[in-house]
């Protein structure tokens, strides 16, 4: 058997925060109740290592995507039932996302596709949203606005779409915002989260590897993103959350400094320091810290998921080089 670690895959709160959901490297998927108390409801297995999960408005699913293109749903209210296949993909899936009243079914997959199911009939795909050159590595529908899907890519983009038509509305760069900062010309930006805030439609992004945080603006009338802010970093990010009040919280590859909290002051976001949850929760972290040991310095997620580009020519003149050079020896 394919024995795995304790190491979590993917995690989700339902909307309400209730429920809590991950799946881990061996396979389980575990549900525990959050409120009032913490409580674990179930112990199930999954069929293949999981890349991405999340719970329906009504909280009465789990659905997971895994490695293999599949997603598979899991009854919350009958806590034991097995796995139900819902949809697969013949490319390996790196998100799944669910419109605000549970109707549809996005999935992003290695292959650069977006595609928009009907999730009471998931075999009836809606739509495609096409334009991505590279594997989609976030997909986002937007809360207030829920017609609007934003995704993030490993070529580098951001794009905003009509996801029910697949009509792309918005495309921005992040190689022409984060460029200037760095000597290298084929630098990647590969979004690893975005965050989203209703009250003023912030959206922060982080990238894979890069110690950075880039904040934008959701136009929705314009359907554009408007460039903010970026907030560098002294340590690589793992991940970025807002606050329904705006403030945003990072947390870091940093035993010191683990957790940083930034707070909207005169549209930009400065560092808060002497904020008591903050304190509290950065002690929490250090001591138990051990559990993110194995992550410290780890290479990029990413890397892999790139097309592999060939170059027959650098190839042949290698090999003729080579040959070359043999001839010379033999006739020495």
């Amino acid at each position: 058997t394919d024995k795995g670690s304790d190491d979590i895959l993917a995690f989700a709160f339902s909307p309400s925060g209730d429920y809590f959901a991950l799946t881990d490297d061996s396979k389980r998927l575990i549900l525990f109740h959050a409120k009032p108390s913490w409580e674990c409801v179930s112990v199930r297995f999954v069929n293949r290592r999981c890349t991405s999960l999340i719970i329906t408005a009504a909280e009465d699913k789990i659905l997971v995507a895994d490695k293999s293109g599949d997603v598979y749903s899991y009854s919350i209210t009958e806590p034991q039932a097995d796995g139900k296949l819902e949809l697969g993909h013949l490319s390996l899936l790196l998100d799944v996302a669910l419109s605000p009243d549970d109707r549809y079914i996005l999935t992003a997959d290695r292959d650069e596709k977006i595609r928009v199911s009907l999730a009471k009939a998931p075999y009836n795909i809606v739509s495609y949203c096409l334009g991505h050159k590279e594997f989609v590595s976030k997909i986002l529908v937007i809360p207030n606005y829920p017609d609007l899907l934003l995704s993030a890519s490993g070529d580098s983009t951001l794009r905003l779409w009509e996801y029910k038509s697949g009509e792309e509305l918005y495309c921005c760069h992040l190689s022409n915002i984060c460029g200037p900062e760095t000597t290298k010309t084929d630098q990647k930006y590969p979004v690893s989260r975005i965050t989203y805030c209703c009250q003023g439609g912030y959206v922060a992004v982080l990238c894979d590897c890069i110690p950075t945080v880039y904040v934008f603006q959701l136009d929705a009338v314009a359907h554009q993103l408007v460039y903010r802010q970026q907030i560098s970093l002294k340590h690589k990010g793992w991940d970025i959350a807002f606050e329904e009040t705006g403030d945003l919280w990072i947390l870091q590859e940093d035993n010191e400094a683990p957790l940083q909290l930034y707070r909207p002051c005169d549209g930009q976001w400065k560092v808060v320091t002497d904020d008591k949850g903050l304190q509290k929760m950065s002690r929490y972290l250090q001591d138990n810290w051990t559990v993110f040991e194995g992550f410290v310095g780890a290479e990029s997620h990413y890397s892999s998921l790139y097309k592999a580009s060939f170059d027959n020519m650098a190839a042949y003149l290698q090999r003729k080089e080579e040959r070359l050079q043999q001839q010379k020896k033999k006739r020495q």
